[in-house]
């Protein structure tokens, strides 16, 4: 009778822990697939929801003139994050009190609305002269414009180029509205020799 019980238990184990087992198989497993079908949906949402190539847009401003206009070889648009990635961009700023602007790069990102547009790699902007105000042009590496605000800052080396004057910098804040400039970090300006008359 003892022999027929202990055989009884260690049938009864054994059953017991092939059950829990075979349950935790098939729970690693839904979980495992539960996974797969997680990141292939993250996967669809991050593809381009539109992509439109030679592109211009244009942004008005309050008053209904336009802002600034920004153009390109390709934007692709994602809806993830509500981002645009431009290749070639440039960015023209059309303010009517002060001299047009223009800015190009290798690439761009639009984002926070597009509130922001990060430029990269061979970032140049030129400026052009107005009333007793030279030309200017600066070229970094990186550039973060903030177009409503017209303002901008890089924490790239930079050089600007006004008249014979050149100034240079390990990062920059700029703000056009109202025409200041600060250089951050070992800086460097040069002036032409004053002319004789």
């Amino acid at each position: 009778m003892r022999k027929r019980t202990a055989h009884r238990w260690r049938l009864s184990m054994t059953l017991v822990i092939g059950v829990f087992v075979a349950f935790g198989t098939f729970w690693l497993l839904q979980l495992m697939n539960r996974g797969e079908e997680d990141m292939l949906a993250d996967k669809r949402l991050n593809e381009p929801d539109y992509i439109i190539e030679q592109f211009s847009v244009v942004r008005m401003a309050k008053d209904g003139k336009p802002s600034y206009i920004v153009s390109g070889d390709k934007l692709v648009h994602r809806p993830i994050d509500d981002a645009s990635e431009i290749d070639k961009p440039v960015v023209r700023n059309l303010s009517s009190t002060h001299p047009p602007m223009d800015m190009k790069a290798d690439h761009a990102r639009v984002d926070e609305n597009n509130s922001r547009v990060q430029l990269k790699g061979n970032v140049q902007i030129d400026r052009a002269a107005q009333d007793k105000g030279q030309a200017m042009q600066m070229t970094t590496q990186a550039l973060t414009v903030y177009p409503d605000e017209d303002r901008m800052e890089t924490n790239q080396a930079v050089q600007i180029v006004q008249g014979g004057a050149t100034a240079t910098g390990a990062g920059m804040k700029a703000n056009n509205a109202t025409r200041q400039v600060v250089l951050q970090g070992r800086g460097r300006i040069v002036y032409p020799p004053a002319q004789t008359k």
